[in-house]
């Protein structure tokens, strides 16, 4: 199996599993990891630093909105996207075209602002990118975007769709629907991304989880990923 893997919801609180997730991908040799960052959480020298060492050990950060969670609830499609999805997470859908983009700049500032890099890859949390276009974020310093579809690259205006496996099963509920989209995206003829979230590999499907990271054969960095892009 091709796949580009990220671990979503870096935060200060979340910095043990994903260390535990680190050490797990790496046993099945799979690097570069894209390491998904909230930027507005309660940062300490001690996190920042963490996140520069792996950085430096080749791992790959990205922007990953700002608070990860939602303000407010924003109409019907905001109500059913957190039933359904999101819960509380999809901080975009809570802003309009203007919040976004100033969410989005000041996630990218952020690291700057911290010695972590330039980061190319922007993912609105719960990929719910709200009411703008892409185009309205290509001016903003990301090159990459990536929503629950599609990775867009934002200098060049094309785009790659592809599925998502995730493995969140905190829930009976979600679970069964998780494993049903693992059934059906782990026989993709394509790349795929593996979306992991922190404490995934202590959950319902760590099994699943595990047998399919046993499948990588091919890691992927989004460069790579977006070589073979489609046209938008």
């Amino acid at each position: 199996m091709r796949a580009v893997v990220s671990i979503h919801d870096v935060m200060p609180e979340t910095l043990a599993p994903v260390r535990e997730q680190l050490s797990l991908l790496a046993h099945h040799d799979i690097a570069p990891v894209t390491l998904l960052v909230v930027p507005g959480r309660d940062w300490s020298p001690d996190g920042l630093a963490r996140l520069r060492e792996w950085r430096a050990r080749g791992h790959v950060l990205a922007g990953h909105g700002w608070h990860h969670r939602a303000t407010a609830v924003r109409g019907c499609y905001h109500r059913l996207h957190a039933a359904v999805l999101s819960r509380q997470a999809a901080e975009h859908l809570a802003l309009d075209a203007a919040g976004i983009r100033a969410l989005v700049r000041r996630c990218r500032t952020w690291f700057a602002d911290n010695d972590l890099g330039r980061p190319a890859l922007y993912v609105p949390p719960a990929w719910a990118l709200g009411p703008i276009r892409p185009t309205g974020l290509a001016d903003l310093g990301f090159r990459y975007l990536e929503t629950l579809t599609a990775v867009h690259d934002l200098r060049t205006g094309r785009r790659r769709r592809l599925p998502v496996i995730g493995f969140e099963a905190d829930t009976p509920a979600r679970a069964a629907a998780l494993g049903a989209l693992d059934a059906v995206f782990g026989r993709w003829p394509g790349p795929v991304r593996i979306a992991l979230h922190p404490r995934d590999h202590r959950l319902r499907l760590r099994g699943t989880l595990l047998r399919r990271l046993a499948a990588v054969r091919d890691p992927l960095d989004y460069d790579g990923l977006m070589a073979g892009a489609d046209s938008a």
